[in-house]
């Protein structure tokens, strides 16, 4: 019997005080989901951090972080052990992952004696550039992928890490095959009600026949009544009575 073959990935977002590290713009928050055989297992991590330098007012009115909130936050060295043991050996998906895996190692890169980088802990999958191929000349930030995929992000006035690595896990799973917000948790309750040996059409035949209800000769009238005034306004083109006149 073949093996089963797991596959981890981690979906993940930060948030930071600024746009390019070229500036020594610092990491603000990090979130991540962990997606297990396209299945979200409910594990996550979740941390603020202390920049150590001030957020850019622009960045500010993106994701609502301010400098008082982080002052008491851990730093980056602090908490990077706990992180990297998260991701570690996983498959990131990040939506333009280009940004987010260039400030996790800027922020690596400040640390004495750390040798580790991200694409040498895990593989990465960009959400960005996989919607580009799909969606070519087509909006694919974030919010036009929830519209595209029916997404709900109603709950994102303001970006959040956590929050919107929730909602790539759903687009992504959505985008690349239709299964959203699937847990391990409801799979195994779904297991229950069906059993594994039961196929689509044994269950559909313990089903009752479904109920034919005919239209009466009062229906038939009126809608017969209904294409004759198609024929008479289209000129006798109404393809309704072309098909039910043929011979």
């Amino acid at each position: 019997m073949a093996e089963l073959q797991i596959k981890r990935q981690v979906v993940l977002d930060t948030e930071t005080t600024g746009l390019s590290t070229a500036d020594d713009h610092r990491i603000i928050e990090i979130g991540c989901v962990e997606l297990v055989n396209r299945r979200l297992t409910g594990k996550t991590f979740h941390q603020y951090i202390n920049p150590e330098r001030e957020i850019d007012s622009g960045a500010i009115e993106v994701h609502g972080i301010t400098n008082e909130s982080l002052a008491d936050k851990p730093k980056f060295v602090e908490i990077v052990d706990d992180f990297m043991q998260f991701i570690e050996g996983a498959e990131l998906v990040i939506h333009n992952a280009a940004f987010d895996v260039g400030f996790l190692d800027h922020e690596l890169t400040k640390l004495p004696d750390e040798a580790r980088r991200i694409k040498e802990s895990c593989t990465i999958l960009d959400t960005l550039k996989l919607a580009r191929d799909k969606h070519p000349g087509q909006k694919n930030n974030l919010d036009a992928l929830c519209r595209r995929y029916e997404v709900d992000n109603s709950n994102r006035e303001l970006h959040g890490a956590l929050l919107d690595a929730e909602i790539l896990a759903d687009v992504y799973l959505a985008m690349t095959g239709g299964q959203v917000s699937m847990s391990l948790a409801a799979d195994d309750n779904r297991d229950k009600k069906i059993s594994h040996n039961e196929t689509d059409t044994q269950r559909n035949k313990k089903r009752k026949p479904l109920r034919v209800i005919k239209a009466d000769q009062q229906e038939l009238e009126a809608h017969q009544q209904k294409l004759d005034q198609l024929e008479k306004a289209s000129g006798g083109q109404c393809v309704w009575l072309q098909q039910t006149n043929k011979p």
